[in-house]
This record gives structure tokens, sequence and C-alpha cells, in this order.
């Protein structure tokens, strides 16, 4: 009798404890969430910003200094250091572009140099687009696309924001001053012309400066002050060993005959750059 009923109460426990096993299986769980990377808003943001319409023409060629600058301001309000990491004081030190005496003030900026400097603002009217002309991610290199430059194409610039050869060289090129008749460099010879570049030019190519980077009334007004003000932009700042080939524009009584050197040059300036051109 008592081992039928110990039986009895095993078979019951093993039961309960089946069902108590089935319930819980059965029970609700909690609900399983894969883990998902939280959403790259920078990243995106990144990506809107270098696909800007303002990147691209045609939007870039009216494109306001307003307008680049909400994003690049820093190429504005950045100075430099005022001492380097060697610890020497930039106001003991003369930069490249200090030497020749129309600039003014202490070292600066690249962008501020061409934009926001005394100099800058008497003599250049530049804007962010006068060098800018935008920049196609996809085009680094040539054949990078298939509306891309071909990979046979010289005239194409690699991997860089702006074209130097057609922006840099127009002020900072060498003085050509073996085409000019001159016996030497100016920097040797301009005593001899009492360092007036109007010494001649008040009757050679007189038709000059006359496009919308550039401020041509005060420039020819600080070119009879001084020579120094043509030759910081004509060689006295000069980046290459080459000059640029200017526009000959027409002149009054400019001789019927062309030089052999000025034969393939254009007769004016880019479009783009026209006086008067731009708002």
């Amino acid at each position: 009798m008592k081992q039928a009923i110990a039986a009895a109460l095993l078979v019951l426990a093993i039961s309960a404890g089946f069902v108590l096993w089935i319930a819980g299986y059965m029970a609700p769980r909690a609900e399983f969430v894969p883990y998902v990377e939280p959403p790259q808003a920078v990243e995106s943001d990144y990506l809107r910003a270098v696909y800007s319409p303002l990147h691209f023409r045609p939007a870039i060629d009216t494109a306001s200094d307003e307008q680049c600058l909400a994003c690049h301001r820093e190429v504005i309000e950045n100075k430099v250091r005022t001492v380097s990491p060697a610890g020497q004081k930039s106001e003991l030190m003369r930069a490249w572009y200090q030497q020749t005496p129309t600039y003014e003030g202490g070292q600066d900026t690249f962008h501020r140099r061409h934009l926001a400097t005394p100099l800058a603002k008497q003599l250049m009217n530049l804007r962010c687009n006068t060098c800018h002309l935008g920049h196609e991610p996809r085009e680094e290199a040539q054949g990078a696309a298939a509306d891309s430059a071909r990979q046979d194409d010289t005239a194409f610039t690699l991997r860089k924001q702006v074209n130097s050869e057609t922006s840099c060289l127009k002020c900072h090129g060498q003085l050509p001053w073996q085409l000019m008749g001159l016996p030497g460099p100016w920097e040797e010879h301009k005593t001899t012309f009492g360092n007036n570049c109007q010494t001649c030019h008040a009757a050679i190519r007189t038709k000059r400066h006359e496009v919308s980077y550039l401020n041509a009334a005060a420039i020819e007004q600080a070119g009879k002050n001084g020579a120094d003000a043509c030759y910081g932009c004509h060689g006295g700042r000069a980046w290459y060993r080459i000059a640029y080939p200017y526009a000959r524009t027409p002149w009054p009584d400019m001789p019927a005959e062309v030089p052999a050197w000025a034969k393939d040059r254009p007769t004016r300036s880019d479009a783009r750059f026209f006086a008067g051109a731009r708002p």
C-alpha cells in the first residue's frame, strides 16, 4: 500500500513538473531586437554638401561669396600663428609676399591676402569663383566617370581644386623682360626707367586691367605712384618661371604688325572676366 502511494506521488510530481515546464516554455517572451547602426547624420550631411549644386556649373558661375563662406568661413576668419612651432615670432620674420613695399601689415593667410587685406581691397576685386570653378568628386583623375575628361587630355588639372595655370599664373608669373625689350630683369634696371612702368606704358599697351577681378582705376593710380605696385604682381611675387600669356587687348594707335611672340595670343580676356560682367 505504501509503495503504491509513493509511486502515485512520484507520478504526480513528475506530471506537475512537466506541466510547469510546458507553461514556462509557452509563456510570452521579450521580443528580440537586432542591433542597428545609428543613423550617420554627419556622413550624410557631408555628402549632401559635397554634391551641393553650388559646387557645379552653372550654379558656381553665379555663386556669391556669402554663399561660399556660409560653409567655408574659416578661410577668412583663420589667422596665421603669432609664433611658429619652432618658436619664431611672425612679426620678426618676412614672408616671400612681404618683399615688395606694396604689402601692408603683418603676415596673413592665403585667402585673406587675396580677399581681405588692405592691398586686396584696394587693387583687387577677387571673389571665390574667380579661382574656384567647382569640384566634381568623380573627376579627380581622367576617365574616372563616363562623362569625365579623357585620359589623354593634357589640359586636365589632376586632383586640384583650382587650375593654377589659368588663375594663379595671371598674377604670379615672371616678368617677361626679354619680350619687352628691357636690357635685363626689372630689379636690376628699374632705376634706368625711373622706377616707373609708365615711362613706356603711357603709350604702349595702354588698355589694361579692365577685367572684373581687378580695380582698374586703383591699379593705374597706384602705378603712377610707383612701379612697385605694378611689379608686385608682374614678377615681384612670382610663383612660376614663366609669364602668363595675357590677352593682347587692342589699344589706340596699336601697331598693325603683330610680334612673333604674340601671334597666338587672344585679343580679349575670357568672357566671364569682362569688366561689368558680374553684379
